[in-house]
């Protein structure tokens, strides 16, 4: 054996070895199992520029018809539990997916389930709202737009309140789980996705996904801070594709989420010589577009390429903003090849089967 080939070796070994450190701080925490778990990392075409693509099958963790939030809500019911909850309120747009999935956790653990959510109560329910009715979920209509995020944490504070004082026990999620409790979902999904990538033997330049109300995006970097403190080698950054305005801005703050999840592990002396800072927080605000949950011509044309190139199906205000990303700065040169790179598929599927859900075939 030459001495790369023992370098890469030795490497591999102390990678596993952070993997298995990691996932015993994982293991005390309060977690429920609704996910279908590991999700598959699948091999794709080559990127325009010649990187090969790799994409995280998020959208099949499983319950609800899937998504980055089953793994999000595992901790977050676990929390819910431990809590001696007997429902659970959530908020979002009127095609929230976390909002669907909150409605399927609730149905597998037998909790009422409370979503507060925009728009008006439609004539014919679609899309997530459909599924979500389905699940058995009560549903809490503000009359506001989908970016008025503020307006709906206020519905969702006021309705846990109401439902506090008639003695339901509520547990309330923010908008899209994001807490340093829902963090830790994608702490433990790098950790698995590493696990993934030493089994195929690849070192990817970037891991790109899509980010809105952060958690999804504070948890990858988390974990990927964790595996670098506890000695693994291969522990590729974290691209994020902002679809927000909060995010895009600022809001939450990635790096202070981060650190908060970690702490939740006992884990904040790993964090601190891990160096969590505003270095390991990179998002591209480039792609959202006229506003959230507004199609963009680019996250069509990305929906498209998907759809054509592997059979993936993304939405329009997520999944396929994300994925214009990732297009759209391998068109710029960003990678190219002996580059690989691997898209975490966030899920968003039932919204395509609203009316104006999505593009039509180019």
């Amino acid at each position: 054996m030459d001495s790369d080939e023992e370098r890469v070796g030795v490497e591999a070994d102390e990678s596993r070895r952070a993997i298995e450190r990691a996932l015993a701080l994982l293991e005390p925490l309060p977690r429920s199992v609704l996910g279908t778990l590991p999700t598959p990392l699948e091999r794709g075409p080559g990127l325009p520029g010649g990187a090969r693509l790799w994409v995280k099958r998020d959208d099949l963790t499983g319950l609800g018809a899937g998504g980055n939030k089953v793994r999000k809500l595992e901790f977050l019911c676990g929390e819910a539990l431990r809590a001696g909850a007997r429902s659970l309120i959530t908020v979002g747009a009127d095609q929230s997916n976390h909002c669907r999935i909150t409605a399927a956790a609730g149905a597998v653990l037998g909790l009422d389930v409370h979503l507060v959510v925009s728009g008006d109560r439609p004539p014919h329910a679609e899309g997530n709202q459909l599924l979500a009715g389905l699940f058995g979920a009560q549903m809490h209509y503000v009359g506001c737009p989908p970016t008025h995020w503020g307006e709906l944490e206020i519905a969702r504070e006021q309705l846990t309140d109401e439902l506090q004082a008639e003695g339901a026990r509520p547990h309330s999620i923010p908008i899209g789980g994001s807490t340093p409790t829902g963090a830790l979902g994608y702490v433990a999904g790098y950790v698995e996705l590493v696990s993934q990538l030493l089994d195929a033997g690849i070192r990817p330049a970037a891991v790109v996904h899509t980010s809105s109300s952060g958690g999804t995006h504070a948890g990858l970097v988390a974990g990927r801070a964790l595996l670098r403190a506890l000695g693994a080698t291969n522990t590729p950054p974290v691209l994020a594709i902002g679809v927000a305005k909060g995010v895009v801005v600022g809001h939450p703050d990635i790096a202070e989420l981060a650190g908060e999840a970690l702490e939740l592990l006992g884990a904040d002396g790993v964090a601190a010589s891990a160096g969590i800072t505003a270095d390991d927080v990179e998002l591209d605000g480039r792609w959202l577009g006229d506003d959230y949950a507004a199609p963009s011509a680019a996250g069509d044309e990305a929906i498209r390429w998907a759809a054509v190139h592997g059979g993936w199906l993304l939405d329009r205000t997520y999944s396929g903003k994300g994925f214009a990303g990732l297009l759209g700065n391998a068109v710029a040169g960003r990678w190219g090849p002996g580059d690989e790179v691997v898209f975490i598929h966030t899920g968003g599927l039932p919204a395509l089967f609203t009316t104006g859900g999505a593009p039509h075939p180019g």
